[in-house]
């Protein structure tokens, strides 16, 4: 195929660049694909968007500077149209969940990029969505979970960071007992044993993030 409208032009965003490397080699050797641009974190993705406008971009979630959801978001805000791939090495369905709510095309985890990408990339340019295995697992595993409020997740996050109840009280101006009672919650939804086995699970699972 020659070079031209007929070839799918990816940008591939990750801030290792390792990975953007070996994707850029997988992408440069498809006769139907072509490397339009490359960026480390999700501020230079939004400005290589607007540079190249992409058919489909490839976008790792964990990044400095600007993390991969907020330039999806970005980037989704500045253009609806546009078509992206999350690639990254976190399975929690919060996680997943909160990517396609924002606008992804496709959930990809990186140990299964090179029997899945490249297919993935024509699904989506062609307007479909996918999710690996792995991610519609983790999705159905906890479909039907109690999900966590905003005021539990916020006393989650602070037990996380080492607080005791009544640090935690003090931080969001509630009294010991209302922060005993979301504790309760927060162990009964997420089916922990303990605080820490709670915040190990958030963690997992994408609610909160350290």
């Amino acid at each position: 195929m020659s070079a031209g409208t007929s070839q799918i032009r990816i940008l591939v965003v990750d801030d290792h660049p390792v990975v953007r490397n070996g994707i850029a080699d997988l992408v440069r050797i498809q006769p139907d694909m072509i490397l339009a641009g490359e960026a480390s974190d999700g501020r230079e993705a939004i400005q290589q968007f607007r540079t190249h406008h992409p058919d489909v971009t490839l976008m790792d979630l964990q990044m400095p500077e600007m993390n991969g959801l907020d330039a999806l978001i970005a980037i989704r805000n500045e253009f609806p149209g546009a078509k992206v791939i999350v690639l990254t090495t976190y399975t929690g369905d919060v996680q997943i969940t909160r990517a396609l709510r924002a606008g992804a095309q496709a959930y990809l985890l990186k140990n299964t990029l090179h029997k899945e990408l490249l297919e993935t990339i024509r699904a989506v340019n062609a307007g479909k969505k996918a999710l690996s295995p792995e991610a519609s697992y983790e999705i159905a595993t906890h479909a039907t979970d109690d999900t966590l409020t905003p005021a539990e997740i916020s006393v989650l996050r602070l037990i996380a960071a080492g607080n005791a109840n009544k640090r935690i009280a003090d931080e969001l101006s509630i009294t010991e007992e209302t922060v005993k009672s979301r504790v309760k919650c927060i162990l009964s939804k997420l089916g922990a044993n303990d605080r820490t086995h709670a915040v190990t699970i958030g963690l997992k699972r994408g609610i909160i993030e350290l």
